[in-house]
């Protein structure tokens, strides 16, 4: 089975670049994929994009030899075995709240018995080689994002879950989990009593001897968390990027024409 990019990375010690997509279509998801990550993500959950589409894409992130990770809907069998017979290396599930969904969660990742995962790799075995199925479930990757105040309370047995390969901080979330919707949604916490929760995560992953991960709004912050001792980065996504740039490239045509700037749509995701 060829090697993970992102176990190779980790074995090495050093720090997964990720990428993330929400706009279905494999030609941004190539160009996304050349730019130099590590990994991409295909969101499923929040992005606008259904399986047909994931499969697409995929095949144009792992063309540019790049680990293609999904983020499912939901806590979900069908839904993230579907994603791994379609070839990805990696699966994020959102709002992982307990150890009974952790472990729920890592067993439809894992072939018997080691876990319930249906055996029908169809896309798979072209992806990754003809021996996945001896391989699988030591190389598929399990990440279970952290987002609400029932998984903060419960972060040592989430992350001491046999299987599990790490913890995934989805920051927004979190936010909006932890402060009861006191402090708006958004990337890069910089308030103490976030920072702290972070850290926590960060240390109960350490303690378990798994990876910490987090959604990042920019690349000082994501140097930042790699200080700390995260072991994947994600920076923005493709609609921010894309949002961004164009905004950039009309304001700085308004301002050369001495026209009046209204600032566009900055994107909120």
């Amino acid at each position: 089975m060829k090697p993970s990019q992102i176990r190779t990375l980790w074995a090495q010690n050093k720090p997964v670049v990720n990428g993330w997509l929400s706009i279905a279509n494999s030609f941004s998801a190539e160009i996304v994929a050349a730019q130099g990550y590590d990994s991409v993500t295909i969101d499923t959950q929040h992005g606008l994009i259904d399986y047909a589409d994931s499969i697409a894409m995929m095949q144009a992130i792992q063309g540019r030899n790049v680990d293609a990770i999904v983020r499912v809907p939901w806590l979900d069998p069908a839904a993230i075995m579907k994603s791994l017979d379609a070839g990805a290396a990696a699966i994020i599930c959102p709002m992982i709240n307990n150890r009974e969904q952790a472990e729920a969660f890592v067993s439809y990742l894992r072939y018997p018995p080691e876990g319930t995962r249906s055996f029908g790799p169809a896309r798979a075995v072209f992806s990754h080689g003809s021996d996945y199925y001896s391989h699988a479930n030591k190389e598929v990757i399990a990440l279970a994002m952290i987002e609400t105040a029932e998984a903060v309370s419960n972060l040592e047995s989430i992350a001491s879950t046999p299987g599990l390969d790490g913890l995934y901080i989805g920051p927004a979330d979190l936010t909006l989990g932890v402060t009861n919707g006191r402090l708006p949604p958004g990337f890069d916490r910089t308030e103490p009593e976030m920072e702290a929760v972070i850290l926590d995560i960060l240390a109960a992953a350490n303690s378990a001897g798994i990876r910490a991960c987090m959604h990042c709004g920019s690349p000082e912050y994501a140097k930042r968390a790699v200080d700390w001792g995260f072991s994947l980065v994600t920076l923005l996504n493709d609609v921010r990027m894309l949002s961004a740039a164009a905004a950039k490239s009309v304001s700085d045509i308004r301002q050369l024409l001495g026209e009046d700037d209204d600032g566009g749509v900055a994107s909120a995701y």
